[in-house]
């Protein structure tokens, strides 16, 4: 007790010369407790393999056993995980939503009618849920991920009807939702009837960008230019979105088009590029479409001087992690009821 009204006062009077040097005290004998107050991380199952790689980057993870002991209600983050490589997407997620000083409680979550086939069995059966699980439940935050399945008419998706039915609980079972890539061109169509135009050839590679509304709380800390990048052979586009008065895009890039759009609730949010990506990620896209003789380019602004046997520089982590954390603070955890039922 006495710990936490001396944490209460560090908040208030910091400034105060004659706390300071007591405070570096505190810090240093009581490190650990100052860790559980200020650091909350994700909560995620004990055995899931993105534990070990978010410990090795020294991410502060939560344990199912540790959690159980903390008197604190978490955000409880369901993850629609569309990606054919389960546990990287995982593992990027986890870390991006783990940027934050708010203890997170995730779910996984896999549609029924679709089989997977990069992922074992025995993965998906000890770590996913499948609708019908979750489907009485509430949360506060959701994410639904891209899908390699853009050439295809979304009514021709094997799991599109299962796909609606999750839009559609959003409404009531979730308080915001995050679209990614393919996630947000099916949400859009969904939702609003945007439609998705072929492209002519891949958008591949890390592109520029720019707000179109500095003083929106997600694009909050941004910087005047930010990178993301994109690995998409569809879009969605301006004209079709300027209709939709419900709808404002908030970021936009010259080359790679319309980026962050967001509902004028703040319930949704839609993002066109996959600013989770790790370094390597489009990378092994490259290589992998090379080795199958597939026609690919070098992916735009990644490899040094174009060279694919260089290191990419990795440029959009910043704005990534900025943007995660605003969405769970400012949309999250700041607009979600205490209590869930009241959603």
């Amino acid at each position: 007790m006495l710990f936490l009204t001396l944490v209460f006062e560090k908040k208030i009077c910091y400034t105060n010369v004659r706390y300071r040097y007591f405070f570096k005290l505190i810090k240093k004998y009581f490190k650990l407790i100052y860790m559980e107050v200020f650091v909350l991380p994700i909560k995620i199952d004990n055995q899931l393999p993105a534990k070990r790689s978010l410990e090795i980057e020294n991410i502060f993870v939560m344990t199912e056993s540790r959690a159980l002991r903390q008197d604190i209600r978490p955000l409880r983050i369901l993850i629609l995980n569309l990606m054919p490589t389960k546990i990287e997407t995982e593992t990027q997620l986890l870390r991006l939503l783990s940027n934050s000083p708010i203890q997170v409680e995730v779910e996984l979550l896999q549609t029924a009618t679709h089989s997977v086939k990069n992922t074992s069995k025995e993965h998906m059966l000890k770590f996913y849920n499948i609708f019908d699980d979750v489907k009485n439940q509430k949360f506060d935050g959701m994410v639904i991920t891209g899908a390699p399945v853009e050439h295809m008419p979304f009514e021709q998706v094997d799991y599109w009807d299962e796909l609606c039915s999750i839009f559609e609980w959003t409404k009531t079972n979730v308080y915001s939702t995050f679209h990614i890539c393919w996630g947000a061109q099916a949400g859009l169509y969904y939702h609003y009837g945007v439609p998705k135009y072929n492209l002519d050839e891949k958008l591949f590679g890390v592109f520029a960008h720019r707000s179109l509304d500095n003083y929106h709380p997600l694009l909050r800390g941004f910087d005047d230019v930010f990178y993301v990048p994109h690995s998409r052979n569809t879009e969605i586009r301006r004209n079709d979105i300027a209709f939709v008065k419900d709808l404002q895009i908030l970021s936009y890039s010259d080359m790679a088009g319309v980026h962050l759009i967001s509902d004028m609730d703040c319930r949704n949010f839609f993002a066109t590029g996959h600013s989770e990506y790790d370094r390597n990620t489009l990378a092994l896209e490259y290589y992998r479409d090379v080795n199958k003789g597939l026609k690919i380019k070098v992916p735009y602004n990644y490899f040094p001087d174009d060279d694919p046997k260089r290191t990419p520089v990795m440029t959009w982590r910043g704005a990534a992690s900025q943007l995660f954390a605003n969405w769970l603070n400012y949309f999250v955890y700041q607009k979600t009821p205490y209590d869930l039922n009241s959603l």
